[in-house]
């Protein structure tokens, strides 16, 4: 009765209750065996919809197999991946960013905004042997030897795909840099000593060739332009050398810049990738390789979920040149351009809400360009059939030509369509512009609606500037602070070319220019040289009070 007291509570109440008489729990089993009746009927009721109730809700498939799951392509594609072993002697690494005498853009390893990063032409050379990663290993050496050994040779580990069962590997250049050594570890963790065939450090890709007895797994490239936002992806690398590690994720965006002049729009994934993942590939759902893994946004070193992969169709023409002739031929068109803002857009009667296109600010001389017949102030278009939405998309329109190509260019020139053709030239590294201002200059015509002071470009002001003889228009002496110019970017020295596409020479013609502006209508576009750098900039005048 102890142990089942609290059951039996309940029946001896009610046969007390019926009887009225009679010791109590004298209807106990009777009441039980009612009870135990009703159960038995309940079970046999509900035992046919059970299996029933099970399939409704699994939908006659078991958990695992209602699930998704990658390992079918994993098992496919992950034999190709690989791990990058490079070799080089401690007391050679890190080079400090400003030292780094190899003449190349040898990037840090994942730990920077994007940038200031992979991909950067121009920006800080670096080496693959990045701070954290040399910490990691000296503490290693410290534990094992309890202290640092200053000549002894350090590993960096990355990540690379076999792309050709004939041993060609693909990985980042910022990865193998300038090693001694550089080995290829494959799954199933055989060593192949790899010659490097070619590094571009434009966009961050190198390609190796390992020998082997028989021919190795490789994978194939897929069509980046295909990717949209919200595939879903997968990496697989060596993050901290743990190797044959796969994270998934989704692309979250496209088009994503380094830096200005950037040959590469990286896709953005949120695949987990970190230290060590460098040069590994990114996967659709095909097994393809889509892009190629370089850089994370990271402010801690480790992964945030934001991540950037070279796109494959950007990577297979860098390769395919690296891999017939060990370098990169990029095209030459010899224009210097700016962006179109809706200012600009405004000034030129274009839509000021989608601006497009790339504008003209400067034509080098004897050029492809100047060939063509390329002017100041043209809006490009197109370029050999593809369009340019942005400005940043000609540069890397241009790169990727190749010298030698004749090209249809689509200008838009004072509100009207025309084609000019021409033979791309062979890109030159040596060309820089400088585009450094000056606060120098005379008070004379005011004109106070920009915040502008003019003087006469006069062999005076040439000498004491640095003019080129060859830059004739009106010199800027002094630019109020607070003002349309002074907002614009317009500095005291600047020389103004032209004025809403009109030439000028004296400050008289930049202001009766102004003046013919209907400031309701559009902004004033001025033509301005800056050291011997053409740039446009659109002003609004103030609007005058009361």
């Amino acid at each position: 009765m102890t142990r089942n007291g609290s059951i039996d509570t309940l029946p001896s109440q009610v046969g007390t209750a019926h009887s009225g008489k009679g010791r109590p729990g004298a209807g106990r089993p009777r009441l039980q065996r009612l009870a135990l009746a009703l159960m038995l009927g309940t079970c046999l009721a509900m035992g046919p919809l059970a299996p029933a109730l099970a399939d409704n809700v699994t939908g006659g498939a078991s958990l695992a197999e209602r699930l998704p799951s990658l390992a079918p392509i994993v098992d496919k594609v992950l034999p190709a991946v690989v791990n990058i072993s490079v070799v080089q002697r401690a007391g050679q690494e890190p080079v400090p960013d400003d030292e780094n005498d190899n003449g190349e853009d040898d990037q840090d390893d994942q730990d920077q905004a994007p940038q200031a990063h992979p991909g950067n032409p121009g920006g800080n050379p670096q080496t693959p042997f990045d701070e954290l990663l040399r910490r990691f290993f000296e503490q290693q050496q410290q534990n094992r030897h309890g202290m640092q050994m200053p000549n002894r040779k350090i590993t960096a580990l990355g990540s690379g795909f076999i792309i050709d069962p004939a041993g060609y590997v693909v990985t980042n250049n910022h990865v193998v840099g300038n090693a001694d050594k550089v080995e290829v570890i494959l799954q199933d963790d055989s060593r192949h000593t790899a010659k490097i065939i070619g590094k571009d450090a434009k966009t961050d890709l190198a390609l190796l060739k390992i020998e082997a007895p028989k021919p190795l797994p490789a994978v194939k490239f897929g069509d980046s332009d295909k990717a949209r936002v919200g595939d879903l992806v997968f990496a697989v690398g060596n993050p901290f050398g743990l190797g044959g590690t796969v994270t998934k994720g989704i692309i979250s965006a496209r088009g994503r810049q380094a830096e200005d002049g950037n040959y590469i729009d990286f896709l953005q994934v949120d695949a987990s990738i970190n230290r060590g993942n460098s040069g590994g590939p990114t996967f659709d759902l095909d097994g393809d390789v889509i892009g190629i893994n370089t850089a994370i946004f990271s402010p801690n070193g480790g992964s945030v979920g934001i991540g950037f992969a070279i796109p494959s169709n950007a990577a297979k023409i860098v390769l395919d040149q690296l891999r017939s002739s060990g370098k990169v031929d990029r095209g030459f068109l010899g224009v210097m351009i700016q962006e179109v803002t809706p200012e600009i857009a405004s000034s030129m009667g274009l839509d000021a809400e989608h601006p497009t296109g790339a504008l003209v600010a400067q034509v080098t001389e004897d050029s492809p360009a100047a060939h063509a017949g390329i002017k100041v102030g043209d809006l490009i278009e197109k370029f050999d059939g593809k369009t340019v939405d942005k400005m940043r998309d000609l540069p890397r329109i241009v790169a990727e030509t190749g010298s030698g190509k004749k090209v249809d260019i689509l200008l838009l020139r004072d509100g009207k369509t025309i084609t000019v053709s021409t033979t791309i030239g062979q890109f030159d590294e040596t060309q820089v512009a400088n585009a450094q201002g000056d606060d120098n200059g005379e008070h004379t015509n005011k004109m106070a609606s920009l915040g502008l002071s003019l003087a006469p470009l006069n062999a005076d002001a040439r000498k004491r500037l640095g003019i080129q003889k060859n830059v004739d228009g009106v010199l800027i002496s002094r630019v109020r602070d607070g003002s349309p110019a002074a907002d614009g970017g317009v500095l005291a020295g600047d020389v103004i070319v032209k004025v809403n596409g009109q030439s000028v020479g004296k400050p008289e013609e930049v202001i009766e220019q102004v003046k013919g502006t209907k400031t309701d209508s559009k902004s004033i576009l001025l033509l301005l040289n800056r050291h011997g750098v053409n740039r446009f900039i659109a002003l609004k005048p103030e609007e005058k009070n009361g």
